[in-house]
């Protein structure tokens, strides 16, 4: 497989810089076998049978952009991943401008606030030491963080505070992501309501996002891109009700390809097992899907490997002919955008 064979044109006016509101006005295009339909997110139960499983992503976003200066140099930096065993907390980072950024060089983000420059890697990321412990590195980032918006938001406009709670799903629970599980964000307390009064199931898995999500592929060759690593879990109890599920007929349904993405890579011989570990899992057309049914998922970027995964699960051709129906009937594209319900290319 060829990069350019998930390539397609995007207008720029079709990428949503704010949600919707209520976010279960969103637009929702069902994708099924017979073809697709244009609906409305608040329409969900209506899609749904009774006995039906949706699988959430309880991840919670933590304010990771942070904006801190290098004597008279602005630094823009974004938090990766927490480098567990640390007598202080230290994370893996990106950071702008951050090739004349030295060891031993600290990084002030406020007067209490501050990180030092521990090592840098050869891809780019460097390791900031913020000398001191969990509660307090917490409650400074709480104060001086912003939501890490993806680039595309922050080449268009300013992050601003209501993306605090725009940026978060109301499944978000456990602290941890970087990037938010964007599927999320349609659900209200009203929708997760009637989801509930039609019979529909609700299980939770966490896999924290990171920024890795939005890194484009580089290589031709599909084949040879290496995919970012997230942590995730899934606990006994809810590996055992998506079991019984399954052994009942009852469909699955995970909202979002990060949920999708940790359901998959759980998946042992039909059967989902406990996880507690990192999955860099890729999936792309071919890919053998054992646990989930259908999928709800936003709009993708072209060339992007969230793209390659709808192709893999609903079926390449399919969701070609979706996506030039999206893009001609005017749906939002990306995090703040509309939604799909794909269900699985049999």
């Amino acid at each position: 497989m060829r990069l350019s064979d998930f390539d397609f044109d995007l207008p720029p006016d079709r990428i949503a810089l704010h949600p919707l509101e209520p976010r279960e006005a969103a637009r929702l295009l069902h994708v099924q076998e017979g073809g697709f339909s244009d609906r409305i997110v608040r329409d969900l139960p209506d899609l749904l049978r009774e006995g039906d499983v949706l699988v959430s992503n309880d991840t919670k976003v933590i304010p990771a952009q942070l904006e801190g200066r290098r004597g008279e140099a602005r630094i823009e930096v974004t938090l990766l991943t927490q480098i567990p065993g640390e007598n202080t907390v230290n994370w893996w980072a990106f950071a702008r401008p951050g090739k004349k950024l030295r060891l031993g060089e600290r990084v002030e983000f406020a007067p209490d606030f501050a990180a030092t420059v521990r090592e840098k890697a050869d891809d780019g990321q460097i390791r900031l030491d913020f000398g001191m412990d969990e509660p307090t590195f917490r409650a400074g980032l709480a104060r001086h963080g912003w939501m890490p918006l993806p680039p595309y938001i922050r080449k268009s406009r300013a992050v601003e505070r209501r993306d605090d709670t725009d940026y978060q799903t109301i499944f978000a629970t456990r602290e941890g992501a970087v990037a938010a599980p964007t599927a999320g964000l349609h659900f209200t307390p009203d929708l997760l309501a009637r989801l509930k009064a039609k019979g529909v199931e609700q299980q939770r898995v966490t896999l924290h996002v990171g920024a890795g999500t939005f890194l484009p592929v580089k290589v031709d060759d599909v084949s040879q891109h290496k995919m970012h690593a997230e942590y995730g879990e899934i606990v006994p109890e809810t590996a055992a009700a998506i079991n019984r599920a399954k052994a009942e007929g009852r469909r699955v349904i995970a909202i979002g390809t990060t949920s999708l993405r940790l359901l998959e890579s759980a998946a042992q011989d039909g059967r989902l097992l406990p996880f507690a570990a990192s999955t860099d899992i890729f999936i792309t057309p071919g890919f053998r899907f054992q646990i989930a049914d259908m999928l709800m998922t936003n709009f993708h970027l072209p060339k992007s490997t969230l793209f390659m995964l709808v192709c893999a699960f609903a079926g390449e051709a399919r969701m070609k002919a979706a996506y030039e129906h999206a893009i001609g009937s005017g749906y939002r594209f990306f995090s703040y955008g509309d939604a799909s319900l794909l269900e699985r290319a049999s």
